[in-house]
């Protein structure tokens, strides 16, 4: 553990969860897949559909409407409708099929096994400190089996606009009644995680997974979750 500013008093830990508590690359690989899948059952028009067309539909609609990146579930949604609609089907046809292909995306996306080692580590935190999630995502921490360890996760999109913006770890403080400062957020990217606790006023760590550059100075840096046991 590096520590680049001082630690005063804190009583809450704030996980980040894709790419934090898990690697996150294979659980979205597996969702995008199931996805596919989903969508060939209904319709032919997209046999030869690839993930990177319906990335594309998400640009294109997050271009005409950028507030939409701020829930990316509902973004998935309008954008896989879009597509379904460009590629011929009609809109009550499309919405429906769009539908059925989101939630084999998200019965995916939310099927995370989180290791015993870290789930050891969550458990003994929480004796000590509130855990809280906060997400740009759309994990679980109760299907992930964390549940019981958190007071609650907040979701970009319906709990507010996404990291960097300080929406999601403000509400935090006034849900847990605490000033921001009581909380040390932690999270993989310096931009996302590091840079929206420090703006709401909170501390944070950056996991440094060597994916992200430093463009923002942390109170602590890391580079293994396990690291946290220092917090003890």
């Amino acid at each position: 553990m590096q520590v680049f500013k001082a630690l005063t008093s804190f009583s809450v830990l704030s996980f980040d969860l894709d790419d934090t508590l898990y690697n996150n690359k294979p659980v979205i690989a597996k969702a995008e897949q199931a996805m596919l899948h989903e969508l060939s059952k209904h319709t032919l028009l997209t046999a030869h559909t690839t993930s990177h067309f319906w990335w594309q539909k998400r640009l294109q609609l997050a271009k005409a409407n950028p507030d939409i990146r701020h829930d990316i579930g509902r973004w998935r949604l309008l954008a896989t409708e879009a597509g379904l609609i460009e590629l011929g089907l009609k809109a009550c046809e499309a919405g429906e099929i769009a539908e059925l292909a989101y939630s084999a995306f998200l019965h995916e996306r939310t099927n995370i096994d989180v290791t015993a080692n870290t789930k050891a580590l969550i458990q003994k935190l929480s004796e000590k400190y509130q855990l809280i999630a906060i997400t740009n995502g759309n994990a679980c921490i109760q299907k992930m089996g964390l549940g019981d360890y958190f007071q609650f996760s907040l979701q970009a999109g319906p709990d507010g606009r996404m990291k960097p913006y300080p929406d999601l770890f403000l509400k935090a403080a006034e849900k847990l009644k605490v000033v921001p400062s009581q909380i040390l957020h932690i999270g993989d990217s310096a931009k996302a995680d590091v840079l929206g606790a420090l703006s709401a006023g909170c501390k944070a760590a950056w996991l440094d997974l060597g994916y992200y550059p430093a463009t923002v100075l942390p109170h602590i840096r890391i580079t293994d979750i396990q690291q946290l046991y220092k917090l003890l």
